[in-house]
This record gives structure tokens, sequence and C-alpha cells, in this order.
């Protein structure tokens, strides 16, 4: 697969249009299944600006359809008008078959609206075509898309299929860089292998933390080895997004998401990194920032992890005391960790390392060359990254543990997984000394933890310890 961009510099123009790069993203394999699927609905990509959901949608295109009517919505007046007239799927397949110049027929043409913020009304027509036009692979992306859907149309709720996308993770990274047998030793569990590499991981990891996961600065990265030219790509998607605060954002909220935003590292680099409002600014309180915080994270830029009052098997919560049991909903069963929720308390964190290291100037050589990067900014980095890991790996519901009684235990994540509940613990360093999840594991024996730290993989009685670079 051949990944092509828009350039930000002079510098990155001159490469796209001379040097072709090999970019494998495992999320590829989702939309080939999404193609062949015999219950398929209209697809949305769902993910922040440039995380390369244009191009996988391109490469879907070429490598299983024989024709793909690709259009654009920004700015295009003449396929706005196509979709607010009317949801009559015959009438607007005539105009996009005009309008694209492409013969689309059913099962070899991949449909693809992009943009498609720009005309909410094609969001809303994918409802018809799910029931109307099942036979048409018809997809749709395009940037803050959760947000624009929540203003003026009806969301096609149960008539789509989504799909969400991320920056690349660091096993796209290693595949990415033609790392392919490390990759392999770490999908393969090979511990013993990776354990005796384990400085070569550490190496790779650290130009992770600099670079991190949007497919252009990876791009360059690869192809160059230029860090500025990369920290210059990080700081135009950067600027960017904020713009986008001005185009998309509800007018009374911009000033707000841009306080939100501009505090985010500072949040997230406290010892204590539950978000506080006063730390935005002096007497700020929720109700004045939660629209806000909610806008960042629908458009993806942000992701909150909330409080989970207690750790505890999980049908515990439903007990009634009386002699009439409680009735509890299917989709509680399948979220127990939910009930436990405290709404009031959270983490929040961006959706890319690398664009967090702009956000600070974190220095190439402080990430590149210095023994203690992993530890700096008191483990904040460090827990930005599994978490995005976790999020590109497919878990939703995550969670942090804090007690309030005077017995300070903190867990850094906790989730769900195989119907256990499962602790995490994050260290930055090879000091993996924890009195928290020591305590918790004394307290509950049932328990099983993973602890992710710089240290290599162990298994010890209650815990599997992983270097970081092995997320699992």
């Amino acid at each position: 697969m051949f990944y092509v961009l828009k350039s930000v510099t002079l510098l990155t123009r001159h490469l796209l249009e001379n040097v072709v790069t090999h970019m494998e993203r495992i999320v590829f394999q989702k939309l080939v299944e999404w193609k062949d699927s015999a219950t398929r609905k209209p697809l949305v990509l769902n993910g922040a600006r440039q995380v390369g959901k244009t191009w996988l949608l391109e490469q879907l295109g070429k490598q299983y359809f024989k024709k793909v009517a690709y259009l654009v919505c920004r700015k295009n007046q003449t396929l706005k008008d196509v979709f607010s007239l009317d949801f009559d799927t015959d009438r607007i397949l005539r105009a996009l078959r005009a309008l694209s110049g492409v013969d689309i027929t059913p099962g070899d043409t991949l449909i693809v609206l992009d943009e498609v913020q720009d005309i909410p009304e094609a969001i809303e027509s994918l409802k018809y075509f799910c029931e109307e036009a099942p036979e048409y692979h018809i997809a749709v992306a395009g940037s803050l898309l959760g947000i624009s859907l929540h203003r003026d149309i009806s969301y096609p709720v149960g008539k789509i299929d989504e799909i969400n996308v991320y920056p690349l993770n660091f096993d796209e990274f290693l595949l990415a860089k033609g790392e392919t047998e490390a990759y392999k030793l770490l999908k393969d569990k090979d511990f013993h292998t990776t354990n005796l590499i384990h400085e070569k991981y550490t190496d790779l990891l650290r130009q992770y933390y600099y670079v991190g996961g949007m497919p252009e600065a990876v791009k360059v990265y690869i192809e160059t080895d230029g860090l500025q030219a990369v920290r210059n790509i990080q700081k135009a998607i950067l600027n960017g997004y904020e713009r986008d605060f001005s185009k998309h954002a509800p007018k009374d909220q911009i000033a707000r998401i841009r306080l939100v935003w501009q505090t985010l590292p500072s949040q997230l680099f406290k010892e204590n990194k539950k978000f506080i409002y006063g730390s935005i600014k002096h007497g700020a309180r929720a109700k004045d920032f939660e629209i806000a915080i909610q806008w960042l994270v629908d458009a993806g830029l942000v992701y909150k992890v909330p409080l989970c009052k207690e750790v505890k098997l999980p049908l515990k919560v439903y007990e009634d005391p009386s002699s009439t049991p409680l009735k509890i909903s299917t989709d509680a069963v399948k979220l127990p960790l939910k009930v436990y929720e405290d709404p009031s308390a959270f983490k929040l964190f961006t959706l890319d390392l690398g664009l967090l290291g702009a956000m600070v100037g974190t220095e190439a050589s402080q990430v590149l060359v210095k023994n203690d990067i992993f530890s700096e900014y008191k483990g904040g980095m460090t827990e930005q990254f599994i978490l995005e890991e976790m999020k590109s790996h497919g878990e939703e519901n995550i969670f942090y543990h804090k007690t309030d009684d005077g017995t300070r235990l903190e867990i850094d994540f906790l989730i769900q997984r195989n119907g256990k509940l499962l602790p995490i613990e994050v260290k930055a360093e090879g000091n993996v000394r924890a009195n928290s999840l020591s305590n918790l594991l004394k307290q509950t024996p049932e328990l099983h933890a993973i602890r992710y730290s710089m240290k290599p993989y162990i298994e010890q009685p209650q815990m599997t310890c992983y270097p970081l670079y092995a997320i699992q």
C-alpha cells in the first residue's frame, strides 16, 4: 500500500512528488471485512483530521474495486444541492454518476464521499441507502464528523457501520519502518527473543515518542530522518486543529475549547493527573467547560478516561437488599464498569503522542538521547502512550481508579477483558515499586494485573509485566 499525503512545507512537497513509501495500516483489514460482509451497511470512518481516513478509502477502492466514484463534499455547492433536495436514492445515484464521471454499478464500485462534514444531509441519506439500495458500497469520511452530525441532522443510528481510525500505533510504526521481524516477534509473543533485543525496541520506542503516529509525520521521518521536518508537520497539524475550532465549534464555546486544549499538557503532566477545572483559569467550574470538553472528545482530539469508584466484581452493584431482585439491561451486563463511573472526575489525553510533544516543545535530543525520557513529565508521556495503544487495539471502556479514604490507592487504568477486571499499572522507567497495586492485589487475590514499564517481560504471581513496547 502506498501513502500519498498533502504537504505542509516545500521539503515535504518535494518528497511527496518524488518518493513513494510503503505504509501499512492494520485497520485496513476491517475495511476489507466490511466490503465482503453479507450484512454490510453504509460505512462511516470516524477519526480526527489527518489520521488517514481518506487514504484508507482510496486504497480500498484501488485494491478491491473495479471503479471508484470519489467526490469531495467540501465547498461543493452542486453536491450539496443533490443531497438537500430529498433522499430519493435513485435520483442521488444518477447525480453521483454524472458528477463523478463513473458508471456506478452495484458490487464493483466504491462510492466515497469525502469531507462529508460540509454536507450533513449526505450523512442522513445513508439511512435510505441502507434501506433502499443496500447493494451499493458507499463510504464516507470527514474531519470533526461527530460534531457536525449532532447539530442539524438525524444521525442514522443502526443504519450504518462505523470504523474508528486512529493515528498509527507502535505496531504500525514498526511496519512503516520496515521492522517486520520486530513486529512479528511482538505479535507472536516471543518474549524470550524480545528480551534479548530489549535495547533495540527501546530505541524504536524513543523514536515513536518523538514522531508519534500522524501518518504525514511518520512518512517524512521514514523518508528523511528529518526531525525538524517532523516537528514542522506536527505544528502544522496543531494549527489546523485550532483553525477548526473557529470553523466548526459553537461561537460561544471557541474560547473555552482553546483554553482546555492549550492547558491539556499541563494537566497531564501533574503528579495528580485528574483534570482540574481550576487549572484552566482561576475560579473555573465544571459547568463552564463541560460543553467545550465534550466538543473536543466528539472531535476525536481528546480521550476522556473517567474515574471508576470501585474495583469489584460487576454484579455486586445490582444486589437489592429487598426481596425483589433488580432488573438489569443487556447493555449494563456488557459494560459493568460503567455503573461505577464518577462523571465528575476524569483524566484527559490527546490523540497523539507526537502532537503532545510538539505542544510542549520536547527537544529531539531530550527524547532520542537522554536516558530519562520515559520518566520525564511525571510519567504523563508514558500514560499517554499506553492510552493511545489501548484505544487503537479496540479497548473502548477505559477507566482509572483512586480512593478518597486516605489510603491513597491509585490504579492508572482499569478495564474489563474476557469477563474479568484488569488493573493496569504504568511505570515510565525501570523502578517498578508500586504500593497501590501491591495493596490492591493483597486485598483481592482473585485479581490478575498488568504492569507496563521499561523492564523486560516477566511473569509474576498475580501480575504479568510487559515492556512498554509490547502492549497487549
